[in-house]
């Protein structure tokens, strides 16, 4: 079994920071790919970045610039430091994992921590 457990989210006003950790435990061999996505009420969910494993941090246009992901291979945590928050960027944070274990290659979700930017 593989836990993804977020942390990090909460309320903040616009122009403010935060930053969003996810740690994956359990069975893993190997980890290809960590992220985050997000989900605002009403709306489907959206990439918001990623960080392959060796590979090119990948970032939606709407927070390049504002948004850093960042990974500790060694504690399997991936970060997401977001500035500059703006009112559109509240929503349902997840992150993901797209690794390998005894079961083969698949994605893991973690259970979503609340992003709210308002004044």
């Amino acid at each position: 079994q593989v836990q993804l457990v977020e942390s990090g989210g909460g309320s903040v006003q616009p122009g403010g920071s935060l930053r969003l950790s996810c740690a994956a435990s359990g069975s893993i061999f190997s980890i290809y790919t960590m992220g985050w996505y997000r989900q605002a009420p009403g709306k489907q969910r959206e990439m918001v970045a990623a960080i392959p494993s060796g590979g090119t941090r990948n970032y939606a246009s709407s927070v390049e610039g504002r948004f850093f992901i960042s990974k500790d291979n060694a504690k399997n945590t991936v970060y997401l430091q977001m500035n500059s928050l703006k009112p559109e960027d509240s929503a349902v944070y997840f992150c993901y994992a797209y690794l390998q274990n005894a079961s083969g290659r698949q994605n893991y979700w973690g259970q979503g921590t609340q992003v709210t930017v308002s004044s």
